[in-house]
């Protein structure tokens, strides 16, 4: 029997008056996120449209929107169970192979409680009646955005469909002061005012006047310390990260892996391998920064697994040339210097005919793979020191910009110490640089809903909290952000083994000091790769994504648009900005100053 998979696409719609041209034209923005078929229903006061990348079954009953009885569906993602759940729903009349008429038929038996059967990543519309549900996977792989106003409700995979409706824009300031704290808007912020988005998940229902928002998944609820044995710890990592790959190897259509010099990428191509399936790799590389450059760490690894290694060659000429397109497709600003770089990868991955890659985004946050994560452990240990005021009163007498200074400082304060890895501007910092009062600790507000979620669920650990709060911010509105757009900007689907939520909840319910082990990143995913990798690999200092961004930032003279942006605005201080903008040029503070462009970026084109 032929696989047949349904993938990811474009969800767009309007609930209530709309012009069909206007409409037509919004959807057409999407194009890009599913080019095989448009399907589009058009009613009075309904307007369902869904843009469908066709991997492998293109039989037009599976076309989108789909209905079964009075149900509408538009479906953007993967459900990697649904075979398993046709089984569960039993004696159903079934017209497709895939997954989203699964979707359909497990609302009409379970209601909106369905989602948490799902295994995937996914985002949907789903109307029954008069009622409206959106709804987003959980760890936020897909987004989803709405706009509500006394007319229509408008939604869509991506901001750039919803814009056109508004009637001006104007930032939202929330969503500025949450990206300064922590790389992205937190939800339901967007830059837009007026544009929200779901969160990670999350599924909201309109009816009527009525909005009712439910949080159907959380990391720190999901799951209860209950593995006490590292042995057993192990064996269930390894037993679901091979059913995670299993999973999302279940495809004919052309698949590839990024490989970087790492563990995570290299474990995964490994585990494939081990399932039969050789997956060509991809590595990007810097031929004028050789510092940044992971491919002869690359080439040692695509040599130990026996795979087809491609490297794709970033350069000055790429950055000034594509920079713009990318900041113009990413719709609103998003902190991360690794977009570009990984926007071209996908790029030439889309051209040699791969439809799909695999990714190893949420290993770190599972595993604790930053090392900064046992430098917080280790200051935590500062709060049960003696004389404490002391030390209080001189900090707060000795400002520094040093992040050392604010983690102790917190730690006198007997305030909350890690605040994600995502975590770039303090609050203070922020006072000095913005043209309005911030106040110590105002970005908590952001980090409240989930800090109490976490004080009530039965972890207490810091290093829980680091992996939960890194899961819902750092990974579900930075990284996989990111992931989704420069992916579906080529039309691939990326997909992310680690972040099963079988596995995620099987890791979080390990006993914290055997997940910490003797104090070094990945403990024990290592352990678990070190019967799949050489320890060559096991033992390479991590890299990350880096890449010589400021280097081509400063060469391209673009540094000066923050200035010119601030002197039309008024929003910063300018002698904060000359400050940041010469530290970048020394090699300091270079994100900061990175996600000031961005913002700039973004100001001059749609504010000024």
């Amino acid at each position: 029997m032929r696989k047949k998979r349904f993938p990811v696409c474009g969800v767009f719609g309007i609930i209530g008056d709309y012009t069909p041209a206007k409409a037509r034209e919004a959807l057409a923005t999407l194009s890009h996120r599913g080019r095989d078929h448009c399907g589009i229903i058009e009613q009075e006061r309904l307007f369902l449209a869904h843009q469908r990348l066709t991997i492998t079954d293109a039989h037009p009953r599976s076309h989108q929107p789909m209905q079964r009885g009075r149900f509408l569906l538009s479906f953007n993602g993967e459900i990697y169970n649904h075979k398993a759940l046709r089984e569960e729903l039993g004696d159903c009349t079934w017209e497709t192979q895939g997954d989203a008429e699964v979707i359909l038929a497990a609302y009409e038996r379970w209601g909106i409680a369905c989602v948490k059967r799902f295994e995937g990543m996914f985002a949907f519309a789903l109307i029954d009646g008069d009622k409206l549900y959106l709804a987003r996977d959980r760890f936020g792989k897909k987004s989803l955005f709405y706009h509500k106003n006394e007319k229509q409700i408008i939604f869509a995979s991506e901001i750039k469909a919803i814009k056109p409706f508004l009637t001006q824009v104007r930032m939202n300031q929330d969503a500025m002061l949450s990206y300064l704290s922590f790389l992205a808007p937190t939800p339901p912020h967007t830059f837009y005012q007026g544009i929200e988005k779901l969160e990670s998940g999350e599924w909201i229902r309109f009816e009527g006047s009525r909005i009712t928002k439910q949080r159907y998944y959380d990391v720190c609820n999901a799951s209860h310390p209950s593995i006490d044995n590292e042995a057993t710890a192990l064996e269930n990592i390894e037993e679901r990260l091979k059913r995670s790959l299993e999973l999302r190897l279940d495809t004919s259509a052309p698949t590839a892996a990024l490989l970087s010099g790492g563990i995570d990428s290299a474990l995964l191509c490994a585990l494939a391998s081990d399932q039969g399936k050789k997956l060509d790799t991809f590595t990007l590389g810097y031929d004028e920064y050789s510092g940044y450059d992971e491919r002869i760490n690359a080439r040692a690894s695509a040599l130990e697994l026996g795979v087809k290694n491609t490297e794709v060659i970033i350069s000055q000429n790429d950055f000034n040339d594509y920079l713009d397109e990318l900041l113009i497709h990413m719709d609103e600003p998003l902190n991360d210097p690794a977009a570009l770089p990984l926007y071209l990868l996908m790029k030439k991955i889309s051209s040699e005919g791969y439809k799909v890659i695999l990714s190893g985004e949420g290993s770190d946050e599972l595993f604790l793979g930053y090392r900064q994560y046992f430098e917080y452990l280790d200051i935590e240990k500062a709060a049960i020191l003696h004389h404490k005021n002391w030390l209080k009163k001189y900090f707060h007498s000795n400002f520094s910009m040093n992040r050392e200074w604010e983690w102790y400082k917190r730690i006198f304060d007997e305030t909350l110490l890690f605040r994600s890895s995502g975590e770039k501007f303090t609050d203070l910092q922020q006072n000095l640089l913005l043209r309005r009062n911030i106040r110590d600790n105002e970005s908590l507000r952001f980090l409240e809903p989930y800090r109490i979620l976490f004080e009530q669920s039965a972890h207490t650990h810091p290093a829980q909290w680091y992996s939960a709060i890194d899961l819902k911010l750092f990974m579900g509105e930075h990284f996989l952000t990111k992931l989704d757009r420069v992916s579906m900007a080529h039309t691939i689907e990326a997909r992310t083994p680690f972040l099963d939520h079988t596995l995620v909840d099987t890791v979080m319910a390990i006993d914290p000091e055997i997940r910490i082990g003797q104090g070094g990143t990945k403990y024990l995913l290592k352990q678990v790769a070190s019967r799949y990798l050489s320890k060559e690999i096991l033992q390479r200092k991590k890299k990350g994504f880096s890449n010589p961004y400021m280097e081509w930032l400063i060469a391209s003279k673009r540094l000066e648009l923050i200035k010119k942006v601030n002197n039309q605005t008024g929003l910063f201080h300018p002698e904060e900005i000359d400050k940041y903008l010469d530290f970048a040029r020394r090699g300091r503070f270079k994100q900061h100053v990175w996600g000031l462009y961005v913002l700039s970026h973004w100001i001059q084109r749609e504010l000024l």
